[in-house]
């Protein structure tokens, strides 16, 4: 499917994973412009540039996060896809929060990566991505029991399957349990999707 002609901000610390990355998209067509820090991306930022940024979450000097926090704070609209090997919950909550796109945990397949820059794409050119309708998403929140409708309220807040088990004085495994049911009678793949639907 051919996609429009966007440009992409590759960030990276590890100069491995940056010219891996950035291979990657050169290949599918994109012009890709590798940043090895946050510092040198705010330097070569173009906000005329029609473009969305692929960032790791660890970068040298300031944070993915504090780059995230520092344009949205700054009103510097660029859509932003989470990339990282040092993924978890919280990180992954506060992400989509702050409006990125998608966060994605290394390694992922390629075809995860293109979806998201797809959805960016959507996005930069003012059409709304596909999204599920506000009754789909009612209708797969009634089908949850009670308790799995308490556990999805603390995955939304970025907690982990331990700290909801302590907060409702249940094992792990039951907590495991309801994650897996919720996944299925939502139809979502994990937390991005989760906090996407209902966050």
């Amino acid at each position: 499917m051919p996609h429009e002609p966007i440009s992409i901000y590759v960030v990276d610390g590890d100069p491995r994973a940056l010219d891996a990355q950035t291979a990657v998209l050169s290949a599918e067509g994109y012009a890709t412009i590798p940043c090895g820090s946050a510092e040198q991306f705010l330097k070569l930022f173009d906000p005329d540039l029609k473009a969305c940024v692929v960032m790791e979450l660890h970068l040298p000097g300031m944070s993915g996060s504090e780059l995230q926090d520092y344009l949205a704070s700054n009103g510097l609209d660029i859509p932003i896809v989470i990339l990282t090997a040092h993924g978890d919950v919280p990180s992954a909550v506060q992400s989509l929060q702050v409006g990125a796109v998608d966060f994605i945990e290394k390694p992922s397949p390629q075809s995860r990566l293109l979806e998201a820059i797809g959805t960016a794409s959507e996005l930069i050119f003012d059409r709304e991505p596909n999204r599920l309708s506000q009754k789909i998403i009612a209708q797969r929140l009634r089908s949850l029991t009670d308790r799995e409708r308490e556990v999805l309220e603390h995955l939304l807040k970025g907690k982990l399957n331990k700290e909801i088990a302590v907060d409702l004085n249940v094992s792990q495994r039951t907590i495991e349990a309801h994650r897996a049911r919720i996944r299925e009678k939502t139809r979502t793949r994990g937390i991005v999707d989760l906090i996407r639907m209902f966050g």
